[in-house]
């Protein structure tokens, strides 16, 4: 367990496991972060072992954030470097705000591309059962079909 230093709330210095379990991902990917340059932990020297800070931690948060609303590792390296040279966090504050806006106007024009495949999907659906009635098929299967397409129309 990692070691609480003090009693102003800081958890000390935590292992790749330790971190890895924390935040449910593999140490694997806590490795590669710090390839990429998003995470920096401290060596403990006769043992080499990585020991994560609460800094770390922190960043850590932030790419697991940032990875879920859709920012890439060069984006986010971006964005966690501005802190390095500027502590009043404006640039990484607009950088981050500019970075979301692209994401958002990504966002809206994939939902828009959903809308039309759904509403293509509709079209198909009903251009099926028009098929199944046009040739007469069996009450059940008609029936059936028509079930399904008004369920179709009702999803949101």
């Amino acid at each position: 367990m990692p070691a609480n230093d003090d009693k102003t709330g800081c958890r000390g210095k935590t292992t790749i496991s330790e971190l890895a379990a924390e935040f449910g991902i593999t140490p694997r990917a806590i490795r590669y972060y710090e390839e990429v340059g998003l995470l920096s932990p401290h060596r403990n020297t006769p043992t080499s072992q990585r020991l994560y800070d609460d800094r770390d931690r922190a960043r850590l948060k932030l790419i697991l954030r940032g990875k879920r609303f859709g920012y890439s590792l060069s984006e986010l390296v971006d964005i966690l470097e501005l802190y390095e040279v500027d502590p009043t966090q404006r640039q990484q504050i607009m950088r981050t705000l500019e970075y979301g806006l692209q994401h958002i106007r990504e966002i809206d024009e994939r939902i828009e591309e959903l809308r039309e495949i759904r509403q293509e999907m509709l079209e198909f659906a009903s251009s099926f059962l028009e098929i199944l009635e046009e040739h007469e098929a069996e009450a059940a299967y008609i029936e059936l079909a028509r079930d399904l397409v008004a369920r179709m129309g009702e999803m949101k």
